[in-house]
């Protein structure tokens, strides 16, 4: 028979008129997905939020005259926060995603309060989304002395640069007296004191400047001359400790980069935690060239994380992951939200940012780099310790139930906004 071109121009009729209906099929089936994730993850988080996460410890390392502390727990890390704001004498800065109304929240609240009163000069930024649900009364028993800015996620000036006047306020930096100063993945509530494995940073002495600095770019933009937070210069410059902000407002968003950098460089290990891992394909691609070349690259996040869409979307990625010789870690003990890396012994983050869009194109974070091998091993050892508490994903991941895979699917196309 020969060749009918009506034949082939019905096909493609026929072709035109279904492509509509399977494109709104596809997209009818992501907010069912995401429906029946919000049931099961309301179901489970129970179970989550009472699990006690273990605490491997505090660590403390010396890098160019800075004293640094590895926090690995909530309860340890905002008595001490709680003890260095209380002994303020001169400024504090505070920069915060969740800001509970509990316990512990409660407590932070009457710090600052006892501080303003004492003369100190406050100066707190809390994400607005983050904390909707909490009562404006909460935030309004803080001292009238404290200048507070409620940042939200979409600014008034947001026509005049979609991207500028954008973005969630994820960074956690608390900075006193320009002389201490702590960042990490713990929010401020009881939750996170015992049920979260997370990790923070203390830092005392030079390296405290760039976090401070990072602060004060964010309120300073926000804010007319005579609101803004002096300029302070750094007492030295410092080679061995970096901060790297992330700032909407300005189009920066460095850490990325850091983070591709120090992977690419990479030639014996990579083990990186992070509680949601949606990373871009650069990135990916970056930690499988790596284990290819030989490096040991593991990559730990939670088993069940607070966000089962989050974990539905990691996954996705499992399965290239797996098939190319980087290892995946599950930590099975509670919900981390450690968002860390340490890289040949000698290279080592701390910070707020997740290896995901919104973090690295989207929200203001601040992560602190550290050169230096005693710090790493520090680093080397609280990964370890989660380690005993992780399993590792085997071959058998790639035969997990086709409604799985199927859910990852119909999923995908949600990750350039997660």
């Amino acid at each position: 028979m020969g060749f009918n071109p009506l034949k082939k121009k019905h096909g493609f009729e026929r072709l035109r008129n279904i492509a509509p209906l399977v494109a709104a099929g596809a997209a009818a089936l992501i907010p069912a997905t995401v429906g029946a994730s919000m049931v099961i993850d309301l179901l489970q988080k129970r179970d989550r939020e009472q699990r006690e996460a273990p605490r491997p410890g505090t660590f403390h390392s010396s890098v160019e005259g800075s004293q640094l502390s590895i926090f690995t727990d909530g309860e340890t890390l905002y008595e001490d926060m709680l003890e260095v704001i209380g002994s303020a004498t001169e400024s504090i800065q505070m920069e915060t995603f969740i800001w509970k109304n509990d316990e512990i929240g409660q407590r932070f609240v009457d710090a600052f309060n006892a501080a303003a009163q004492r003369g100190v000069d406050i100066h707190l930024i809390y994400d607005g989304f983050a904390n909707l649900t909490i009562p404006r009364s909460f935030y309004a028993q803080l001292d009238d002395r404290i200048k507070v800015l409620r940042l939200s996620t979409v600014a008034r000036k947001f026509w005049k640069g979609p991207l500028r006047y954008s973005g969630l306020n994820h960074s956690k930096i608390l900075v006193i007296d320009n002389d201490v100063a702590y960042v990490g993945g713990f929010n401020i509530g009881s939750l996170y004191a015992r049920h979260w494995r997370d990790t923070h940073l203390k830092v005392t002495g030079p390296g405290t400047w760039g976090l401070r600095h990072s602060i004060c770019q964010v309120w300073n933009e926000y804010h007319d001359a005579g609101e803004q937070i002096a300029w302070v210069a750094p007492s030295a410059w410092e080679s061995k400790i970096r901060v790297s902000a992330n700032q909407p407002i300005q189009l920066i968003y460095p850490i990325r980069s850091m983070y591709l950098n120090a992977f690419e460089r990479a030639q014996d290990r990579i083990w990186l935690t992070t509680p949601y891992f949606i990373p871009d394909q650069q990135l990916l691609k970056s930690l499988m060239e790596a284990a290819e070349r030989g490096v040991d690259v593991r990559v730990m996040v939670p088993q069940e994380s607070n966000h089962i869409l989050g974990d539905y979307l990691s996954r996705g990625f499992f399965e290239q992951m797996v098939r190319s010789k980087v290892t995946v870690l599950l930590y099975t003990a509670s919900m981390i939200h450690a968002k860390i890396a340490t890289v040949d012994g000698k290279w080592s983050t701390v910070g707020t940012a997740n290896i995901d869009r919104l973090s690295l194109t989207f929200n203001y974070e601040t992560n602190v780099e550290v050169i230096d091998s005693d710090f790493a091993a520090k680093m080397e050892k609280t990964f370890l310790a989660d380690g005993e508490h992780s399993q590792e994903l085997g071959p058998d991941w790639l035969d997990r139930h086709q409604l799985t895979q199927a859910a990852e699917w119909v999923l995908r196309p949600m990750r350039p906004f997660l």
